[in-house]
């Protein structure tokens, strides 16, 4: 019997191998997006370009996608289940906690669609707001 992990995994035609696993199972536990250094430090002993190639495949698969929320580290999120490998349909907001450094996807506010002049065609929208999470907000 199929480990639900890898179940997700084969859905998205990505082979199911130990690190893979391990990388999902983090990123599935863990509320916040995660930069590289995040997924090896709760890794514990891992190879960086085993982690690097595997959060790679899972964003050209659908499964993650990549946040740049001006931190200076591209962190990745679990995509939301409409995603597939030609295009991402994660179109909510992303916050940055100023004091915490957490970034999270906040999946039930939508980005808003601009409408742009001209021939200027969008190819990736995102948007970042920073702040205090409510964690940081409620310790005052």
């Amino acid at each position: 019997m199929a480990h639900p992990q890898e179940d997700t995994l084969i859905a998205r035609q990505i082979t199911p191998t130990p690190v893979r696993l391990l990388v999902l199972d983090v990123l599935q536990h863990h509320p916040a997006a995660l930069s590289l250094a995040d997924v090896e430090l709760l890794l514990g002993y891992a190879d960086r370009i085993t982690v690097h190639r595997t959060l790679k495949i899972f964003t050209e698969k659908g499964l993650v996608h990549r946040i740049e929320d001006g931190s200076g580290a591209v962190k990745f999120a679990l995509c939301e289940p409409g995603c597939t490998p030609e295009h991402h349909q994660d179109f909510h907001v992303h916050f940055f906690c100023t004091r915490c450094r957490e970034t999270s996807c906040l999946s039930t506010v939508a980005v808003p669609v601009i409408a742009l002049p001209g021939a200027y065609q969008v190819q990736e929208t995102s948007l970042v707001m920073k702040g205090l999470c409510e964690n940081c907000a409620s310790a005052g």
